[in-house]
């Protein structure tokens, strides 16, 4: 008899809160950059190295300046890339539209 007397009403199901699906968070933005960033850095300081050895070993009797030069150019490469991809984040918008100068 208590079954009776308790009303089934439904129970609606839990929806998430709504986000804005073109705009991400501006921490995970500035994440993604910094991840972006680093990945970039480890990379090309990796083939700067790498191609600084096999110079270093094909033409200059194994010194160690090559495989220096070459990292050195492969971290200045991503820290210009880096740089310009924070730089271009601080650009005006128009209408939460990025926009973009001409070079």
């Amino acid at each position: 008899m208590a079954d009776s007397s308790i009303s089934a009403t439904p129970v609606p199901p839990l929806v998430p809160p709504p986000n804005r699906p073109g705009r991400p968070m501006s921490e995970a933005l500035l994440n993604e950059k910094w991840d972006h960033c680093l990945s970039t850095l480890l990379i090309r300081s990796t083939l700067g190295a790498g191609f600084g050895v096999i110079f270093s070993v094909l033409l200059f009797r194994r010194r160690a300046w090559p495989v220096f030069t070459g990292l050195g150019f492969g971290a200045g490469r991503a820290w210009e890339e880096c740089d310009s991809s924070f730089k271009r984040a601080t650009a005006p918008s128009r209408d939460g539209l990025r926009v973009l100068r001409p070079s």
